[in-house]
């Protein structure tokens, strides 16, 4: 059986267009897994930062209590300073 020219090219059309479907689908998976891979990077980054937020705000009490301990001993030695 011969099949016209119009249905082998029918076919032939077909078939083009589902290699560019699937090249096409080929480069946006690989574009998701980019964006995938990045986001999961980008998280890791934040997740880190917060850590170091964190132990620099726990770190960071002492100091008002230092500068009120050397303000408070600077009135101690003034005052002792005026009455000597």
């Amino acid at each position: 059986m011969v099949t016209p020219p119009e249905s082998s090219s029918v076919a032939l059309e077909l078939e083009r267009l589902r290699g560019a479907l699937t090249t096409g689908f080929a480069e946006l998976n690989g574009r998701l897994d980019t964006a995938l891979q990045r986001t999961g990077q980008t998280e890791k980054d934040i997740a880190e930062l917060e850590q170091r937020l964190a132990a620099l705000e726990r770190a960071r009490w002492p100091l008002p209590s230092l500068a009120a301990l050397a303000g408070l001993a600077g009135v101690g030695t003034s005052i002792i300073a005026l009455y000597r």
